[in-house]
């Protein structure tokens, strides 16, 4: 009789927890060691996150902020603005979260496809452009009255890496996070006594959704940015993805499709893959010779419209 009990506690001691749900406009997935539900937590969570930093809700700290609202902002929002600003100037300013406004302007996916910004209003909006002129003081953002903070582009990651550090906080030490196609993971996946593996999606324009290869992940995490799903295409066929670039204002030319970064924590991994995005392959392979730490796997098309890729720093094959 005893032996049949500790055979069933054995098995249930292998059994993942696997939670599910939506946020930040997308679904989010949580796999981890343990036998507690912490689905009322993570909601919590993600209920303080969105409260300090999205801009979708009107009533949010980055809200009010917008609109020169006086606001001591709290540590959520301290963390993911100090990660930007670091991001902004070892980028040199191609990852900006001022840039909102005009990426908004264009209006991606409206009028079948085709521009319909006018370059006055660009022009106008990019005067209020530039993550150097935002500044933290006692707890306080000081910006231009016209200036417009938006951190989507970090904020999925950021998400990923608060419910990891709460379960690392209870003690669970195997556990898969993911929030939007943005991963972090810590030791094994126990259920299954092996290596956690995720995949990367393959560029396809007919709105489909197919793994272009599986890799093993391990005590990391993982971002991907696309250009394939958002971008509008000119008169001579030329793509223009919807990362814009934070110098013209207008949508960036670039034949990379996808870009996934490996780094330590989520916040790091989202914010690089945006930038690596606009700085294009010329601007990527010296700036990640200079920063070893990070990895990358870049699917773009050469100049016969095919697919090539390109692996950095040793991403995992």
């Amino acid at each position: 009789m005893s032996c049949k009990t500790e055979q069933k506690q054995s098995t249930k001691e292998l059994e993942n927890i696997k939670l599910s749900g939506v946020v930040f406009g997308t679904s989010y997935k949580a796999i981890y060691s343990s036998e507690v539900d912490y689905t009322n937590q993570f909601d919590s969570l993600f209920a303080v996150i969105n409260t300090s930093l999205s801009t979708y809700i009107s009533d949010s700290d980055i809200s009010k902020i917008n609109r020169n609202e006086d606001v001591v902002i709290d540590k959520h929002f301290e963390n993911v603005f100090l990660k930007s600003k670091e991001i902004f100037k070892r980028t040199n300013g191609f990852f900006d979260p001022t840039i909102g406004d005009v990426v908004n302007a264009w209006n991606f996916g409206a009028n079948k496809n085709k521009f319909i910004t006018d370059s006055v209003t660009i022009e106008n909006l990019m005067t209020s452009v530039g993550f150097n002129k935002v500044t933290l003081i006692d707890k306080k953002i000081v910006k231009q009255p016209n200036a417009y903070l938006e951190f989507n582009a970090i904020a999925k990651g950021y998400g990923v890496d608060v419910i990891a550090q709460f379960l690392e906080n209870k003690n669970i030490s195997n556990y898969l996070i993911e929030i939007g196609g943005e991963i972090r993971v810590k030791g094994k996946n126990k259920e299954k006594d092996k290596p956690w593996r995720v995949g990367l999606d393959e560029p396809r324009f007919d709105g489909d959704q197919s793994v272009f290869k599986a890799i093993s992940l391990k005590d990391e995490a993982m971002a991907t940015s696309g250009t394939y799903r958002k971008f509008k295409v000119d008169e001579d066929g030329n793509k223009y993805a919807h990362i814009i670039n934070t110098k013209t204002g207008y949508p960036t030319k670039t034949n990379i499709l996808s870009v996934s970064v490996i780094a330590e924590d989520c916040m790091t991994a989202d914010g690089y893959a945006t930038a690596f995005q606009a700085m294009g392959l010329d601007g990527v392979k010296p700036f990640l010779e200079n920063n070893i730490k990070l990895k990358a796997f870049l699917i773009f098309e050469n100049d016969n419209n095919e697919l090539e890729t390109l692996t950095l720093n040793g991403f995992p094959e």
